[in-house]
């Protein structure tokens, strides 16, 4: 696994032990940043990494311009991954690294009104809240890593939604709100 472009292009990335965490392909994750940069919102962009496994994704966006990254992980083996990977890219100054549950840090960045550009969401393939996540995400923008079609609720405009082999990967974005003119 590697940063696939931007100023750490080339440079290799460790993922967490075991089966928990599945990191993004690299081609996935290449197709992902692509799309992203297409509809040009990576660029100085401040990006949730929700479930963060590896951190590549996040690692990704910052090596190709991206503000900041708050990466989110519970599992300890991820954090370290994260924080390795982060040392290695040299990309840590632009970064946060949260040991911690996603809704647990979800609930505490609504409660000091954080905001992020963009959020990419990554959880394990058993994860069915995304109604409930997708309520409450403080971002514009998400990226939604899953192993089947994910339908957007009602708030989301469904930008687009693309089949990797066993990957499907949907962007939405939250429609802007026009002020009333009375």
């Amino acid at each position: 696994m590697r940063v696939v472009a931007g100023s750490a292009r080339g440079l290799a990335l460790v993922a967490p032990p075991g089966r928990d965490t599945r990191p993004s392909l690299d081609r996935v994750r290449q197709a992902t940043l692509n799309a992203l940069e297409s509809l040009d919102v990576v660029a100085d962009a401040t990006i949730l990494d929700l479930f963060a496994g590896s951190g590549a994704v996040g690692i990704e966006a910052l090596s190709r311009g991206a503000a900041h990254v708050t990466f989110v992980d519970q599992a300890p083996a991820a954090v370290a991954a994260i924080r390795a990977n982060l040392a290695s890219t040299r990309l840590a100054d632009r970064a946060t690294v949260v040991h911690t549950d996603a809704r647990r840090f979800l609930a505490d960045a609504i409660a000091v009104g954080r905001h992020y550009d963009i959020a990419n969401l990554d959880p394990p393939h058993v994860f069915d809240d995304w109604a409930e996540l997708l309520q409450i995400i403080p971002a514009e923008v998400v990226v939604i890593e899953s192993n089947r079609e994910i339908t957007l609720p009602e708030g989301w405009l469904a930008l687009r939604s693309r089949r990797y082999g066993s990957t499907v990967v949907t962007f939405g974005r939250r429609p802007p709100v026009h002020p009333t003119v009375e």
